[in-house]
């Protein structure tokens, strides 16, 4: 029990210094990753451009509204 206690660190900086090595040596996986990266920063970019084409309609519509409101009193 001792020996396992005292051998658990080591075991567990190989398995993940293992991991990270192969992962570095695996292109295909990295590309994958570039990949989900760039979709995710079109998908961003994609909301932040409707998002200020739809901000700038509320706000007229908002303006239109407001405005109507104040006149009926």
């Amino acid at each position: 029990m001792r020996q396992t206690i005292t051998s658990l660190p080591l075991t567990v900086y190989l398995a993940i210094s293992g991991f990270f090595r192969e992962l570095k040596k695996d292109e295909k996986g990295l590309s994958g990753v570039v990949v989900a990266v760039l979709l995710i920063l079109v998908a961003v970019l994609a909301v932040l451009v409707i998002w200020a084409a739809l901000n700038g309609w509320l706000e007229d519509l908002w303006n239109a509204i407001t405005g109507k409101a104040g006149g009926i009193t």
